[in-house]
């Protein structure tokens, strides 16, 4: 635990007790603050008021009276679409607003860092997609390599929950846009950008909002090198924003599919290989084709951003690549779950919108593909120069007929339930095929969580194959 520091001897609100929030007033407590804690759901603060927290109904009158600092849980909305009453009863009575990043940051160092022969280091990723898988394949690079490493943050534990700082240690911290935008400390040593596709737009008032959510970890938080994604514009805008010139290596450009020229610090991948430029001159690269852990142009832009994180920590190429070799991959990201009679059954559920599905198809050549459920913003025209690689679409979800019918010259079954999907799917399939699961949909009309729906997918699929 973290406990956190500035707070001692003085009450703190806490609002939302999932994973986060529970272990804010945790590590609350253990800096000597006095946490006193809400929720919504009556089970969550049963099970709070059991583990000994004391409960304040925040959203009576005067209930800030002596509260130094309100800490909210990420999926509560503190602007768009509207703030939550309890947040904005907190702004009315003066009472700063922060969350559980905000406070790791300002609470992670400690003065036992004097006594290390090299400090700690922060790499924080963030980005639309990937950031989950570039993430964890820091993680696992760094362990295999000998270095003291934790994963925390949007996987993983929470911030304030791993354990404090050993000499040389890494925290690499997957953050979301709803937990940049609102922290009042952004202090990484490194930060990484993946890429940028439209999500969370009503939670950030448009694409803008949600932009400058992401681009904070940067402009905000001064980090010692940042690795950009440079495929969308977003990217180059903000690698340039950031950069004071053409040899400015603070400044790491990565991207899948194109040649990164130039004087800078580039780490890239075409076709496979994954290539590192310094000054203009190629200093490394990898095979990235038989790894199974990374299967895609998608995968291997996380390659790149994982590749380049390691390197500005020292580690060397060989010993980098030796690493992603053993890279399980994570569950529901592009995970093969059987193969059966030549066909192969992927479970990507965390495709979740129409960008992460696309990355999905374009890393097949002959797809069967179930998708569908609860439907973002924008509409499905972005899949639609990808359907030359879906042999058909097995579409789920509430809204499957309507889903289906934006599918344009795809050859559609409307499946309604995973059950059903799967079997047709299966049956159908040939040698040489896959059967991906991508919804480019949210799982909660019918799941209440991505990886519930990964899960009945593969349980479906081990019926189906046997």
């Amino acid at each position: 635990m973290i406990p956190v520091q500035g707070y001692a001897g003085q009450t703190v609100a806490v609002l939302g007790l999932g994973r986060s929030g529970r272990a804010t007033a945790a590590a609350l407590q253990a800096g000597g603050a006095h946490p006193v804690v809400w929720d919504d759901s009556a089970v969550a603060r049963d099970a709070a008021e059991q583990a000994g927290f004391d409960l304040r109904d925040l959203t009576k009158p005067r209930a800030f009276e002596g509260v130094s600092l309100l800490v909210v849980s990420p999926g509560i909305p503190h602007l768009y679409p509207t703030p939550n009453p309890v947040i904005a009863a907190a702004w009315d009575a003066d009472v700063p607003v922060d969350n559980d990043i905000g406070l790791f940051f300002r609470s992670f160092a400690t003065a036992e860092w004097e006594e290390f022969d090299t400090m700690p280091r922060v790499i924080a990723v963030t980005g639309s997609n990937g950031k989950s898988t570039t993430s964890a394949l820091i993680h696992h690079i760094l362990v295999e390599n000998g270095r003291p490493a934790q994963l925390a943050g949007n996987i993983g534990r929470g911030v304030l929950d791993i354990e404090p700082a050993h000499d040389g240690e890494v925290v690499v911290l997957e953050l979301s846009s709803y937990q940049t935008d609102l922290a009042r400390s952004l202090t990484p040593d490194v930060a990484v950008f993946t890429n940028l596709s439209p999500d969370h737009l009503d939670r950030h008032g448009g694409p803008g909002g949600y932009f400058a959510a992401k681009r904070r970890l940067f402009a905000e938080g001064g980090p010692d090198r940042a690795i950009i994604g440079v495929d969308e514009v977003e990217g180059r805008y903000m690698a340039n924003q950031l950069s004071e010139g053409p040899g400015d290596d603070r400044v790491i450009r990565i991207s899948s599919g194109q040649k990164l020229t130039g004087e800078g610090w580039n780490v890239f991948a075409r076709k496979g290989f994954l290539a590192e430029h310094r000054k203009g001159r190629q200093v490394g690269s990898i095979d990235l084709r038989a790894i199974a852990g990374l299967p895609g142009a998608h995968n291997h832009q996380n390659a790149c951003a994982a590749y380049a994180a390691c390197r500005t920590l020292g580690l060397g190429p060989k010993g980098i690549e030796a690493a992603m070799q053993s890279y399980p991959g994570l569950p529901h990201r592009s995970q093969v779950v059987a193969v059966k009679d030549g066909v192969t059954f992927v479970n990507d559920s965390k495709a979740t919108n129409v960008d992460s599905a696309a990355k999905a198809l374009a890393a097949f050549p002959k797809i069967r593909w179930i998708c569908g459920g609860l439907q973002k913003e924008g509409g499905l025209d972005g899949l639609l120069p990808y359907l030359d690689h879906v042999s058909k679409a097995y579409v789920i979800g509430r809204e499957a007929e309507g889903f289906a019918r934006q599918l344009t010259g795809a050859d559609v079954e409307v499946c309604g339930t995973m059950a059903t999907a799967v079997a047709q799917a299966a049956a159908d399939a040939a040698a040489g095929e896959v059967v991906l699961l991508a919804p480019a949909a949210a799982s909660f009309d019918q799941y209440d969580s991505f990886e519930r729906r990964g899960e009945d997918f593969i349980r479906c699929v081990t019926e189906a194959v046997g």
